[in-house]
């Protein structure tokens, strides 16, 4: 039998356990999996001390897009407590001033009241185009609405000021895992070959008929590149 791991999963803006369900469900018998929650705070520090707090002494972590941002945090205040790193759709880089500029923009109006979490408008963005109209694209827009307004804000607060991660890459010592939905517009492919190029021995994946959530849209194919990293 292989050694059952502790698996630390951080998951991305808006997105809650739902972003993990099937590969918690898949992993039970390799991994404990515990999925943190980074809804409470407004830093990336914040959020990783209290997913830290949480977690088991030593741990396998997986984080997806804001998911990778306390990844990379959390490999900055506790790198002892890592054992392996899997990052999914997901930049080392920090907000391009434009990209800053919608964040704030976002910000303003939702604090004005228009909230409105993931719409039919932004579910392009997240999701392959197969996907957008059927069930899961209802099921994303649930999963904003279920992590809702202020956390939204917090978050958003938190990505703003996100530091570089480009210069820690070639440090980082565990097995890595970088995967990438083939068709993500947010953080795409270009960028995971990016860290997967830094990263000493990292493997790289990409996942064909996947946009930005691939362990929604591909969970299976997600849960093996996870198995095996584990096992590797």
């Amino acid at each position: 039998m292989p050694a059952r791991h502790d698996l630390l999963l951080l998951p991305g803006l808006l997105c809650d356990g739902r972003l993990w369900r099937d590969q918690v469900a898949g992993l039970a018998g390799l991994a404990a999996c515990q999925v943190a929650d980074l809804t409470r705070d407004d830093t990336l520090h914040g959020m990783a001390a209290r997913a830290l707090a949480a977690a088991p002494p030593r741990f396998a972590l997986a984080g997806l897009s804001m998911g990778g941002y306390v990844a990379f945090e959390i490999l900055r205040q506790a790198p002892e407590r890592v054992t392996r790193l899997a990052l999914f759709d997901t930049s080392a880089r920090p907000d391009t001033e434009e990209a800053s500029r919608r964040r704030r923009g976002l910000m303003a109006l939702t604090r004005t009241g228009q909230f409105r979490g993931v719409t039919p408008r932004l579910l392009p963005s997240l999701l392959h185009p197969d996907h957008v109209a059927g069930p899961l694209g209802a099921e994303v827009r649930a999963m904003a609405d279920r992590v809702g307004r202020d956390a939204f804000l917090r978050q958003q607060l938190a990505i703003l000021h996100r530091p570089d991660s480009r210069p820690m890459l070639p440090g980082i010592g565990v097995p890595t895992l970088v995967a990438v939905g083939e068709q993500d517009v947010l953080t795409p492919p270009e960028l995971a070959e990016e860290m997967a190029a830094g990263i000493p021995d990292a493997r790289l994946a990409r996942l064909p008929g996947a946009g930005h959530l691939p362990t929604m849209e591909r969970p299976a194919e997600s849960t093996a590149l996870l198995r095996d990293w584990l096992l590797g």
